[in-house]
Formats: structure tokens, sequence, C-alpha cells
């Protein structure tokens, strides 16, 4: 009988803690950009404001590979893979450890948000070489879920959304408890919190991390209800209210910080993302999306009060927004063993 990841002693540990290096994919998939170029610029800003904390490995298309080069420079590593679209927290592997040292990584299955995407067999595989070049086992699951769909606290906590892994665009012959005990033994974890979810949004079937993240043991970045007149306001207000007065693995209250969305951003494309809880913490710093408006500089407050001693780091990502996703979709941390 072969061993779980967390039969084996592994857990997927804090994105607050130490990094080996941050895994992007750069953009091919010409149909869901308004324009490329300008697209993969903003990828390349986001990959810069993370090598300026730790180094970086940029998957790329072997089609792609000379222009990625040219446009990224030479601080940025690259690896070929026929990738199919750009979106590493939920094509990519979730990094394990064992408190030992040791390494390892859980594979899931990969079916572009539910089948939205065609062709994905290039994204299913891209764990698998990530692993492969960074030399771990691999702990393959076929349960079909992505990495934007779950936050953990690293001490057995999981968030994750009723509308997600759940849907059956995904998962149609697993119950929900099968679901929950895959992500446990995959990840390591003792308990999940399964939070509403929003299924209006139509690109992730509501990831959660554009709803709610752990910042902290017992510390939850969330966002808030806003304003009535967004058609949102009802799945956030729930979101809101189901985290009230839940506890983590450890039995401690969860602590919740709320912070604004980003709706009076200047675009009107239908699945632009207005989330700051979407930004990535990275070895001395956290980098969170630069709308141009009054709330970057609240948020960036709260941002600096969680992590006083990292550097907060704003990138304008308007033609990546427009896509569906925010910073921390575009990237996928590899943690020190």
């Amino acid at each position: 009988m072969t061993l779980t990841p967390k039969q084996s002693g592994f857990h997927m540990p804090a994105e607050w803690g130490s990094h080996e290096r941050t895994w992007m994919m750069w953009p091919c998939r010409a149909e869901v950009w308004d324009d490329m170029e300008v697209t993969r610029q903003n990828y390349r800003d986001v990959a810069h404001a993370v090598r300026a904390h730790e180094p970086l490995t940029m998957l790329v298309h072997p089609d792609d590979v000379a222009g990625a080069k040219a446009l990224l420079g030479n601080d940025i590593d690259i690896l070929e893979h026929p990738i199919d679209d750009s979106w590493a927290r939920d094509a990519g592997p979730n990094f394990l450890i064992d408190g030992k040292g040791n390494r390892a990584g859980a594979a899931f299955r990969f079916n572009a948000w539910g089948g939205k995407y065609d062709p994905f067999d290039g994204d299913d595989a891209a764990s698998n070489t990530i692993l492969e070049a960074v030399g771990v086992p691999i702990f393959q699951s076929e349960l079909i879920a992505e990495g934007g769909g779950i936050s953990i606290d690293g001490e057995g906590t999981i968030l994750t959304t009723e509308t997600c892994f759940p849907n059956a665009n995904r998962n149609p012959d697993w119950t929900r408890e099968q679901i929950e005990e895959e992500l446990k033994q995959m990840l390591g974890g003792d308990k999940v919190l399964w939070l509403p979810g929003n299924e209006l949004e139509d690109e992730t079937d509501g990831h959660v991390d554009g709803i709610a993240m752990f910042m902290a043991p017992g510390v939850v970045l969330i966002e808030g209800a806003g304003r009535e007149d967004n058609e949102w306001y009802d799945k956030k207000l729930a979101n809101l209210e189901f985290m009230k007065g839940q506890t983590d693995a450890k039995g401690r209250p969860i602590r919740l910080i709320e912070v604004p969305d980003a709706m009076d951003a200047p675009d009107d494309h239908d699945m632009f993302c207005e989330s700051y809880v979407n930004s990535y913490i990275c070895n001395g710093g956290v980098i969170m999306p630069k709308y141009g408006i009054k709330e970057d500089g609240l948020v960036a407050e709260v941002f600096q009060d969680l992590f006083p001693d990292r550097t907060i780091t704003q990138v304008a990502i308007p033609s990546i927004a427009i896509g569906g996703g925010g910073i921390h979709c575009i990237t996928q941390q590899e943690p020190v063993g």
C-alpha cells in the first residue's frame, strides 16, 4: 500500500515560510488576453518584483523561449514545457516538507477550471515537470484541484470553498467528504474549513485565494462585503459570516482582518480581478496589486502592519486582472526544506 504525504510525515508549509524560489508560467493562450505583449510586460513586472527577493523560474512554451528571454532578462530562469496557459498557482504543484529537511510535491489533476479552456494537457503535466526538475518525490492525486482553491496555515488548517472542488465540472464522482479527506492526506492537514464560495465567479468557480487567505497562524485576511450595489455583495457577506467564530486545527479562534475590494478600479472587463487578497508573500516581501485607486494605500498599510519586516511592493497588473486572476494566481512558492 502506497503511503500518502500525510502518512509519510509531509505537509504543505505556509506561504510566509522561507522559499527556495518562486515558479511562474509565461502567457501563451491568446484567447485570454486583449494584448499578449502588454500582458507579458505585466508578468515581467511581477516576476522582477518577486526576483528582488528570491530566485524565480518561468515555465515557457518552447515556441516562446526567445521572446521570453528577451523580455525577462538574465536574472529569471527559464524551463521549457509545452504549457497551455499561464496560471502557475493552479497548474503547478503544491510543495511539501517533512520537518527533517526533506521535500516532496503534491500533484493534483488539472482540467482548466472545469474544462473552460482546451487543450489543457500541457498544464495538467506542469506539476510533474516542475517536481522532476527540482528532483523531489511526487505524490500523485486523481482529485482535480487547483492551488488557488486552497489556503493553508502550515499547522493543519485548510481553507477552501463549497463552489470549487465539489463542482460537477471537476469531481462529479467525489463526495465532499472524500474531497476533504484527500486534501488532508495530500497537504498534511487536520481540519478543512469550507467557505460558501461564489458560484457567480465564473472563471474559477470561487477560488478561495480571491476571498480569504491565511496571513499567520490564526489570522485570515478576508475581503469585506463592500457596497451593496456589487452583484457579489451577498456572496461576500456569506463568506464573511461563515468565518466569524471559526477555529483552526489547533483550536485557536481565527482573527479576521477585512480589506476592501478594488471595485472602483478603472476597468469594465467581466472577469477583471478586483481582489487585494490575491497577493503573494515571498522572502522579505509582499507583492500586491496596484489599481490606481485610494484603496491601494489602505491595503498596503494593512500588509505592512501584518508583515512589519517585509517590503510591500505594489505592481500594476491591469492586463493580468482581465484574465480573472491576480498576483497570487500566477505565482507558486517552492519552500526551503
